[in-house]
């Protein structure tokens, strides 16, 4: 069983929650054990435990947004530590692109990346999609190390995995081209983006009552289609909300309501999707008589989900 540890931006704790999910068939397989600061217990020491698990490491995921490279404990102290074992041939380094960045110039630029050619996991139609490629190229990685040579091992510690396509010319990244996305698509992208609101809660609670320790919140997942959040003050509720799918003037939405889910008052906020003929996105009504600071008619999932957050902060705010 190869050891794996994931390092990562906390601004990225959303999409690791999502790719940890897609790695529980790679751990129930024993192929694979994962470990992140997520796994920290209450009293242990931060750096300790982070450092003897990155040394004790098979493969080094690296979590690449604009936030890992922006964070100065990521790039380094982590990134650093996780590069020199990588040259000395005693752990892989995998790049893991999450989001568009310049991040061919850094030190892991020369490695292949996955998903392939480098295209960020936001970047895919979903992300299940994109996170399925980063599984495939893991469980590659896995069977080179338990299948190679020691000499095969140090050949192929240069290059993750030599079947991956190697762009050798350049081309023209003028390559969109328009088109239609069926019903189909558009449920799947609303459902998605749900789950992807829902972690986003869930996690973001959690770091709540961390950074203010006299907190405490309630995630109440009610069923697939629903959720609620609480937040309290010395024990009184000083914000809520429901975040729900929907069926409001002829198609699905997620709403949102300060007073709940169960509530007569109906939605205060619905988002529906839109698209632009290239890529599905989300769209949001805009709360009547308030006024909107960020353009609300084009947002990526983490937008949606932050928007809905700062709805239910704003009470405390």
């Amino acid at each position: 069983m190869s050891k794996l540890f994931i390092s990562y931006s906390h601004k990225d704790a959303d999409l690791r929650v999502e790719l940890e999910k897609h790695l529980s068939i790679l751990r129930r397989q024993e192929v694979i054990s994962s470990w992140s600061d997520r796994c920290i217990r209450s009293g242990d020491k931060l750096h300790n435990e982070i450092d003897v698990h990155l040394d004790a490491a098979d493969i080094i995921l690296l979590l690449i947004s604009v936030d890992f490279l922006a964070s100065d404990y990521c790039y380094d102290i982590e990134m650093s530590r996780a590069m020199k074992r990588h040259e000395d041939g005693t752990a892989r380094v995998i790049p893991v692109i999450l989001r568009p960045c310049d991040w061919h110039g850094a030190p892991f630029g020369s490695l292949m990346a996955t998903p392939p050619d480098g295209k960020p996991v936001v970047d895919h139609t979903s992300h299940d999609q994109g996170f399925l490629e980063v599984v495939k190229a893991i469980r590659r990685v896995v069977n080179s190390r338990g299948s190679s040579t020691q000499s095969e091992k140090d050949s192929v510690i240069n290059d993750i995995d030599h079947s991956w396509p190697v762009q050798q010319t350049s081309h023209s990244s003028n390559l969109r081209v328009k088109r239609t996305f069926t019903d189909h698509e558009r449920h799947a992208f609303l459902s998605e983006s749900f789950e992807f609101i829902a972690n986003y809660f869930e996690t973001s609670l959690q770091e709540l009552k961390v950074v203010n320790s006299h907190l405490a919140s309630d995630f109440l997942r009610l069923d697939a289609r629903g959720f609620e959040a609480h937040i309290f003050i010395e024990g009184q509720e000083r914000s809520r909300c429901g975040v729900w799918l929907g069926n409001q003037f002829g198609w699905n939405n997620i709403h949102f309501s300060s007073e709940g889910v169960n509530t007569i008052h109906g939605c205060e906020e619905l988002m529906s999707v839109d698209d632009d003929g290239y890529e599905l996105f989300l769209k949001a009504m805009g709360m009547p008589g308030r006024q909107q600071v960020n353009d609300l008619t084009r947002l990526e999932r983490k937008d949606a989900a932050e928007y809905y957050w700062s709805l239910l902060l704003e009470r405390l705010q």
